[in-house]
């Protein structure tokens, strides 16, 4: 019972709280009854398990059978159904409140907007539209950024139309209000709207106002500057300040011009702006009044002042030249009035000049200046300058001096004319002296030059000869004696004027005479020097002839003894023979060359580097000895090569001698190796066909040859090869076993069962001791023993012919 009548009171304040009507008289109170009321579902809610639990406990009373079925059940209803009409009575009013909540909101928006309207409407009813220029841009951008602010709130407006018609369509809560509204919103914000262009065209007026006023101001600035300069006394108290003045001016009036045009500029700007109605028409009127009375003064003032600065400059210009005139002659009045007549002819000659220079210049004066400031005084006075009298009186001063300057300028040339004459006389005499003075001198400087000369000479011949030439010059002394008396006749007549020197000369008469005598201890020493130098050639050619007995004597001994063991003939064992005989007397021939080179030690001593008696030197002979003595070993060895080779190879003594008679014809230089050419016609001539093959062709025949002989390419072809070569020819038919075994024991010295590298490298070819190299085995004695560098030839030959 007490659960049910709690519920019941429950129910009964919750029905009490549903039945008012009050959702809410503005945003405010709409949102507090909405707040309270969500308190109310939340409580509702909450309820919502104790209505079932009541449900549930009213099932078990009734099983209990302990009171009336029918009561428990209708109690159970009545709650219940009480229940379910408060929740629909709380979504009801839930959704009122909602709705108000939104008109409310929408009204507040509009309350905002027209708020917004309202201030800004303050602004642009400004009736300020600036004092100056910064005040009308301030206002200007001010302005801007409110229509921007306007321009940003379209929207706003906008939306608020729309969410109002929307409200209007979706609920009938407040319509009329709405609509009563958003009509007064609309009629504020095009208001707004009007009145802010009509504030933007007044701001955009007064500014154009403002830059009319700076443009005035501008100029009104400058011809007030202006008028204190052209209304200034000061026109220049000398030409260069006069001048400045004019051509400060003459830029004045170009600027004038350039305002005058802005001033017009500025008239039919103003008017402009009056024809438009400007809020300011009646003040531009009255300052282009102003403007235009106060260029017109300027204007007048700058005439006046034109005048008044030409005047002045006329006569400074008067002045200037006047004092121009007057310094010109006081000038030359110090030039006239000179007491320098010239200190020789050149001197006289030159201030002759200058006198015609300068009166060339007082002609070309006359014509320029004196008639240029004549003719301006006339001008002036012609115009009635206001300093005629001062003109005037300035002239005249002028015309006199210029008279008395003239006059005393001719006088000054009569005296330079009867000095220049006095001149003449002495200069005359001066070149003379001069000229033969100078030719004397030049003859002095080549005899002296001459005369100490050091000697050198190479030969007898040249000695004599220098003194033959030294006893000419002495005989010629006597035409350089008359000579000097003639220059000391010259001198004598130049010192009758009593002059200090000669201009043209540095010479003088006792200078040449102490010339005179240097040149006779000269000729002395010179007479003792030759005479000592032909002594010492003497001996030099002493010298000579004893180096060239012996160089000669030595050299034909070394030919005579070359010819002979060239052309020694027999047999190779006579040949041999003889050279061996040969060989040391070439040797013992070494100290005869010594004896030589000792007499060539004492030609450098003396200096003495030439030798006519023979044509042969130290280095030459001692040249052709070394190769003498080379030639005789290399033949030796040559022949006894030859004399082994032929003792094994079976090539008979006759083709030996052939191969070498050949040899020694085509080796022009004896030098033991002949070139490409020359072993080219050596074989030719032994009767190996060689083909022959245009120029630029590759010869193969012949590069397959040289591949044995000169297998490095070095240019020449040594006798050794060449022997080895033609031997080879003649024995390069034997087949048998036995001739090749028979070889290899002729190439193995002293007849060893073996053969080594080095003497197969020796006899063979490169490709022949190659092969040789690599196919024979180690040879091994009887013992089983390897021999060093050992190799067997005949285990080699017997495998070749049983393969």
């Amino acid at each position: 019972n007490t659960a049910v009548m709690d519920l019941e009171f429950w129910l009964d304040e919750v029905e009490a709280q549903l039945q008012a009507d009050d959702i809410g008289r503005d945003l405010t109170t709409t949102q507090f009854h909405l707040k309270k009321h969500q308190i109310l579902e939340a409580d509702i809610a909450a309820h919502d398990e104790r209505v079932k639990d009541l449900n549930e406990q009213s099932e078990g009373v009734i099983q209990l059978g302990q009171v009336d079925p029918q009561e428990i059940l209708d109690k159970k209803d009545s709650i219940t159904s009480r229940y379910e009409t408060v929740k629909t009575k709380v979504d009801q009013r839930k959704e009122k409140l909602e709705d108000s909540l939104v008109l409310y909101t929408f009204l507040r928006d509009i309350d905002d907007e027209e708020a917004w309207i309202k201030e800004k409407k303050l602004l642009v009813s400004s009736t300020d539209y600036g004092k100056d220029m910064s005040s009308v841009q301030n206002l200007t951008k001010k302005h801007k950024r409110l229509e921007g602010e306007v321009q940003v709130h379209e929207p706003n407006i906008e939306q608020l139309n729309a969410d109002g018609d929307r409200l209007m369509n979706e609920t009938k809560l407040g319509t009329n209000e709405i609509a009563d509204r958003l009509l007064k919103l609309d009629e504020n914000w095009t208001e707004l709207k009007q009145m802010t262009d009509d504030r933007s065209k007044k701001l955009e007026e007064s500014q154009i106002f403002q830059d009319f006023l700076s443009k005035i101001d501008e100029e009104e600035a400058w011809i007030n500057e202006k008028q204190g300069v052209v209304q200034s006394h000061d026109y220049g108290d000398n030409l260069a300040t006069v001048q400045g003045l004019i051509k400060k001016h003459r830029v004045f009036e170009m600027d004038l011009a350039v305002h005058h045009e802005r001033v017009e500029h500025i008239k039919d700007l103003g008017n402009r702006l009056i024809n438009e109605h400007n809020i300011h028409s009646d003040l531009i009127r009255n300052r282009i009044s102003d403007l235009e009375t106060k260029l017109a003064n300027l204007e007048s003032s700058a005439k006046v002042r034109k005048q008044r600065l030409q005047d002045n400059s006329a006569f400074l210009h008067f002045t200037w030249k006047a004092d121009v005139v007057e310094s010109w002659i006081n000038d030359k009045n110090a030039f006239v009035k000179s007491e320098d007549l010239g200190k020789d002819l050149s001197g006289v000659q030159t201030l002759l000049t200058k006198q015609d220079a300068f009166d060339a210049g007082l002609v070309a004066f006359e014509n320029d200046g004196i008639a240029g400031i004549t003719s301006l005084k006339d001008q002036l006075i012609a115009s009635e300058h206001a300093q005629s009298d001062a003109i005037l009186e300035r002239h005249d001063t002028l015309i006199v001096r210029w008279e008395k300057l003239k006059s005393a300028s001719g006088t000054r040339r009569e005296r330079l004319e009867q000095q220049q004459e006095k001149f003449r006389q002495l200069e005359d005499l001066f070149l003379l002296f001069a000229k033969k003075a100078s030719a004397f001198n030049s003859w002095f400087e080549n005899a002296e030059e001459d005369l100490t000369d050091p000697v050198r000479c190479n030969s007898v011949e040249e000695i004599r000869a220098l003194r033959e030439a030294h006893q000419q010059f002495v005989d010629s002394l006597s035409s350089a004696q008359a000579d000097l008396n003639q220059l000391s006749t010259i001198d004598k007549k130049i010192k009758s004027y009593h002059v200090r020197g000669n201009p043209y000369t540095w010479f003088t008469i006792e200078a040449l005479f102490e010339t005179w005598r240097n040149l006779h201890k000269i000729i002395k020493e010179r007479d003792t020097e030759l005479a000592r130098e032909q002594v010492r050639q003497e001996e030099n050619d002493k010298l000579r002839r004893q180096f060239a007995q012996h160089a000669n004597t030595f050299h034909q001994w070394i030919m005579e003894t070359r010819v002979a063991i060239m052309d020694e003939s027999g047999t190779l064992e006579s040949q041999l023979e003889f050279l061996k005989r040969k060989a040391p007397e070439v040797r013992m021939m070494k100290s005869q060359l010594k004896k030589i080179d000792d007499l060539a030690l004492s030609l450098e001593e003396h200096l003495v580097l030439d030798n006519r008696y023979t044509e042969h030197s130290v280095v030459s002979l001692a040249q052709q000895w070394h190769q003498l003595d080379q030639l005789t070993m290399r033949m030796q060895h040559n022949l006894e090569q030859q004399l082994q080779a032929i003792s094994t190879s079976g090539v008979s003594e006759s083709a030996r001698r052939e191969f070498d008679i050949m040899f020694r014809h085509f080796d022009k230089d004896f030098s033991g190796k002949l070139n490409h050419n020359e072993f080219r016609s050596c074989l030719l001539a032994l009767g190996t066909e060689v083909a022959t093959v245009d120029e630029g062709e590759e010869d193969y025949e012949f590069e397959a040859i040289l591949d044995i002989v000169d297998q490095n390419r070095t240019g020449e072809v040594t006798y050794q090869n060449y022997l080895q070569y033609m031997i080879s020819r003649e024995t390069e038919n034997a087949q048998s076993k036995e001739e090749i075994l028979q070889a290899f024991r002729a190439l193995a010295s002293e007849g060893k069962p073996y053969i080594t590298r080095a003497e197969m490298y020796q006899n063979l070819t490169k490709d022949q001791a190659e092969y040789c190299v690599i196919n024979m085995r180690p040879y091994k004695d009887p013992r089983g023993v390897e021999v060093t560098d050992g190799l067997d030839y005949q285990e080699f030959t017997q495998r070749i012919f049983e393969n």
